[in-house]
């Protein structure tokens, strides 16, 4: 997050629980996930499985679900991947999308994955692959829908989430069928970034012999799963063409794809509108809801 949005959350965490010192050494994210609880966020949510091994590397995972949910309901899946530009961000920062999301009815998983520099591409897209074959074998056991399940994912995760979901190799090679994704919201995604000109990107892709295959929006196809890709006028960080040209380009493959730029928003903004407190900044969590129940209900 910028500057102002860290101290923005300092402030309003210290105002609500004097955590003022406590905010200046923690993550942005992490930050807003305590505001996120303090205010409210976490009320009808519950974490009902924490730091879950997976895959073969030490990832770990985080499951969510309603508070309310009873016994032998099978509900809507949903994995989100955090962003952090593939270099930082953890599950545990993420705890206010898995508890937006569970309170709208989903069974939420959030992973964690492998980056830059310990790895480079692919890694982290193998890494959220594996996560995939988990929440297959093991969702139905937290009352999760393994026939239901949407991706979705912030930033760097929403370039993962669309890059499983366009390009089949990855699910392949973990074992799953790459029809297990129903429907994706991509949120403020990098799509469509080739050639590489920030550090970042240049850390994380530049190495793989074949820089294309890093790029979602070479795997644009008829028959992808329902796409919703979510942008904002002031994103300066991943530009909203990333997502105007995929929505274009899937259009025009004649697949099922919607795209909405909020105004005014920026970068983070858009994930923190996902938060309680933040709710107001946006209908991100209202709009993206709408969109994975009406495509996670038709495959059920």
């Amino acid at each position: 997050m910028k500057r102002g949005t860290k101290l923005g959350l300092g402030a309003l965490l210290a105002a609500v629980g004097g955590f003022g010192a406590y905010a200046a050494t923690t993550s942005p994210p992490l930050l807003l996930s305590h505001l996120d609880a303090v205010m409210g966020g976490g009320k009808g949510a519950a974490l009902v499985a924490e730091a879950v091994p997976f895959g073969d590397h030490g990832q770990t995972l985080d499951v969510w679900r309603a508070a309310d949910a009873k016994d032998g309901e099978k509900r809507p899946v949903l994995i989100f991947w955090h962003g952090g530009g593939w270099v930082k961000g953890a599950r545990q920062d993420y705890a206010f999308a898995g508890r937006a999301f569970a309170k709208q009815g989903f069974v939420v998983v959030v992973p964690d994955y492998r980056k830059v520099p310990q790895v480079r591409f692919p890694a982290f897209v193998e890494d959220a692959a594996d996560a995939v074959a988990w929440t297959r074998d093991n969702i139905a056991r937290y009352g999760g829908n393994a026939d239901a399940i949407g991706f979705s994912g912030h930033s760097a995760g929403a370039h993962t989430a669309v890059l499983l979901a366009l390009d089949p190799r990855w699910l392949t090679a973990a074992g799953v069928d790459p029809g297990i994704v129903k429907a994706v919201v991509g949120l403020s995604g990098a799509y469509d970034f080739y050639p590489f000109t920030t550090k970042r990107s240049i850390d994380a892709m530049a190495d793989y012999p074949d820089p294309k295959v890093t790029q979602p929006i070479a795997f644009a196809r008829a028959d992808a799963p329902p796409m919703l890709l979510v942008t904002s006028t002031l994103d300066t960080t991943v530009r909203p063409r990333n997502a105007i040209n995929l929505t274009a380009r899937l259009k025009q493959e004649g697949a099922v794809v919607e795209m909405i730029n909020y105004q005014g928003l920026d970068h983070e903004e858009v994930v923190m509108a996902l938060s309680k407190p933040f709710r107001g900044k946006g209908p991100v969590l209202g709009d993206s809801t709408r969109f994975l129940k009406t495509h996670l209900a038709a495959a059920e």
